[in-house]
């Protein structure tokens, strides 16, 4: 098990689903967390559902589309714990009503664009642009992005949402170019089906059998999946992994687009 003693990482959109998991998975494996979220009583829950278990972790109420909070998130971090070894970008604009609105691009609404690529991508830049000095003052770390198998694979709706996950893979390219040399790691890991509580309430049941359905194994997946490997990624055993970005989805996106279709006709001989 990778082991996090004596690192400082933030993670934002911390307040639930894959952050709230993944803070609390590093803040097991030793590190100190700062948990950031638009929703700053979210975040502290998590925050004192961490300390409960004896964790170490504090809150911080930050909108990742504004720069100014931003700046204050990395800041807050480095004066709580006296630097800043990893910071995982996890906030995404997912409201309901967003979602409902990212339809065929010929119902684009232009504002809601910016407001999507505001947050998914220009966020996870300015987490970056703050986050990386203080990396490099202790020596070195990682910046992991939470990209999305919509980032790779296009789909009927949410061309906006995933047209911004396909910026942040390559904005993980482009950071760990820049400063690789320095020390500084960035890995994207992009999430196929995650049963997180947002999934849950905004996807029919019909529609995630049909995603199980494609996928290799036999079970979707959980944020723990995401939060296992961003501890893995920013610990010293991940030390040589930067560049890439990594699916964890099932196998959703590893085979032909008729697996299911194969898969049925097999079972169907069977019988």
């Amino acid at each position: 098990m990778a082991q996090l003693d004596g690192k400082v990482v933030v993670v934002t959109g911390a307040g639930s689903g894959i952050g709230l998991e993944t803070a609390h998975i590093l803040a097991r494996r030793g590190a100190s967390v700062v948990l950031a979220d638009r929703f700053g009583d979210k975040a502290e829950m998590g925050a004192q559902s961490i300390r409960d278990e004896g964790g170490t972790a504090i809150s911080v109420a930050a909108d990742v589309a504004n720069e100014d909070q931003v700046r204050a998130m990395i800041d807050a971090a480095v004066a709580e714990f006296g630097g800043l070894d990893a910071l995982h970008n996890n906030a995404a604009l997912i409201d309901p009503e967003v979602l409902a609105g990212d339809t065929s691009i010929l119902n684009l609404d232009p504002e809601l664009y910016i407001r999507v690529l505001r947050v998914n991508l220009v966020g996870y830049a300015l987490g970056a642009k703050y986050a990386v000095p203080h990396i490099i003052k202790r020596g070195g770390g990682a910046i992991i992005n939470t990209g999305s198998v919509t980032g790779v694979s296009g789909e009927h709706v949410r061309a906006m949402y995933g047209s911004s996950k396909a910026g942040v893979i390559g904005l993980s390219r482009n950071i760990a170019v820049q400063f690789g040399k320095q020390g500084v790691r960035c890995v994207s890991i992009s999430p196929g089906l995650i049963l997180t509580p947002a999934l849950m309430t905004g996807i029919p049941k019909d529609e995630i059998q049909r995603l199980i359905d494609h996928m290799l194994l036999t079970r979707p997946g959980q944020p723990a999946d995401i939060g296992c490997l961003s501890a893995f990624l920013i610990s010293d055993e991940g030390s040589y992994i930067t560049g890439i970005d990594i699916p964890v989805d099932g196998g959703l996106t590893a085979h032909w687009p008729t697996f299911a279709d194969e898969m049925a006709k097999l079972q169907l001989a069977a019988e």
